[in-house]
């Protein structure tokens, strides 16, 4: 384990990097969460050797169970809340636009700011134990971790309006029913099939990850034929990628393509 903090560690397992939230007793996410999560993630999007990565919390009691709602009571009429607030934005977006998938490993409360944590994430994987939701209006305020814009593109409008007006929490079930998870897992084995998830991704091309996931959001911030226009662009630019080269010459060759390669 690669101690990034006191309450982030790095754990790298092959091509794989296992980012853990350590903070006790339920992972609330702090300023200083913030900062050290940042630091985790640059630190592996700057490394060459890991191609996918899984983010869960520590124990089995919460991935993030939301915001430190003790550090509220100082945010009331501070001048400088958007400088505070951004510094939740930058590091959602950063996660979001990783040139690396990343998988959520879903292992218990995952509320607030903990599940728009793991809306920045592509996959998310729920133990079946998982309670996921978005109460901030219980408190007689809403989510302000880009909640009110990832969760539609997942789940609709229409649930997205009644999971955050309700404030309500729903079980790992319902949350695959209604998209906001991909799979569902017994509880203690969603690690398992999160690093089984990110091995073979880490198989897969970075380069072609990293196209569809431009070319997808392109498409949610842009109309149909925009985003028609960015995927060919990017489509053809990637016929000139070595990973094109190894994939297609593998399939005519009968063997199994190696791609990301790099000087270990």
């Amino acid at each position: 384990m690669n101690e990034v903090s006191e309450v982030v560690k790095i754990e790298k397992l092959g091509r794989v990097a296992i980012i853990t939230i350590e903070n006790p007793p339920v992972n609330v996410l702090s300023e200083q969460v913030v900062l050290d999560l940042m630091n985790a993630f640059k630190r592996i999007e700057e490394d060459l050797l890991v191609s996918a990565v899984i983010l869960t919390g520590a124990g089995e009691k919460a991935f993030m169970a939301g915001a430190d709602i003790k550090e509220f009571p100082t945010w009331l009429g501070r001048e400088d809340m958007v400088q505070h607030v951004e510094l939740n934005h930058q590091l959602f977006n950063y996660i979001e636009k990783l040139k690396k998938p990343t998988i959520a490993m879903l292992n218990g409360l995952t509320l607030g700011g903990g599940c728009e944590l793991a809306l920045s994430c592509d996959l998310r994987i729920a133990e079946e134990h998982v309670k996921i939701g978005l109460p901030e209006i219980n408190l007689g305020i809403f989510p302000g971790g880009g909640g009110t814009q990832r969760l539609p593109k997942l789940v609709g409008i229409s649930k997205a309006k009644e999971l955050m007006f309700f404030g309500e929490s729903i079980n790992a079930t319902e949350a695959l029913s209604i998209n906001l998870v991909n799979k569902v897992t017994k509880t203690g084995e969603g690690l398992d099939v999160a690093k089984e998830w990110a091995t073979k991704l880490s198989e897969k091309s970075l380069n072609s990850i990293n196209s569809i996931k431009e070319a997808m959001q392109y498409g949610y911030e842009y109309s149909f034929d925009e985003g028609i226009v960015k995927e060919t662009a990017l489509f053809c630019e990637i016929f000139q990628h070595q990973d094109a080269f190894e994939g297609i010459n593998a399939f005519i060759e009968k063997r199994k393509p190696i791609f990301n390669k790099v000087n270990e």
